[in-house]
């Protein structure tokens, strides 16, 4: 029923900010007790939490990206957007976004992810 798609260019250059899309739909991102999050997975590595907007648009961030990572919401046009500054060659990854619950506290959906490559 819901369905998050992630979007935004595969390749970017060190130093430049990073962008990416994802759009829902099947559901509202303004429903309550839901969270919309960026979730990324570096090449042989384990996932890692990036940052997430809730319902009303406040929005959360792994300590370590925060001073990077931005996420914003469109309503109108049910996407959030996920902005990382001052990438590296570190910030390759998969990147997902994904639906989590309040209760239980569970990701119920997943975009398929999109590969983003920090290169020169």
């Amino acid at each position: 029923q819901v369905r998050l798609q992630e979007s935004g260019p595969g390749l970017v250059k060190p130093s430049q900010t990073l962008s990416l899309t994802c759009s829902v739909s099947g559901g509202s991102i303004t429903t309550n007790y839901f969270y919309w999050n960026w979730i990324r997975q570096p090449p042989g590595k384990g996932l890692e939490w990036i940052g997430c907007a809730d319902w009303s648009g406040a929005t959360y961030y792994n300590p370590s990206l925060k001073s990077r990572a931005s996420i914003s919401r469109d309503t109108s046009e049910s996407q959030f957007t996920l902005q990382l500054r001052s990438v590296t060659p570190e910030d390759t990854a998969v990147y997902y976004c994904a639906r989590l619950f309040k209760v239980p506290g569970e990701y119920e959906y997943w975009g398929r992810g999109t590969q983003v490559t920090v290169s020169s």
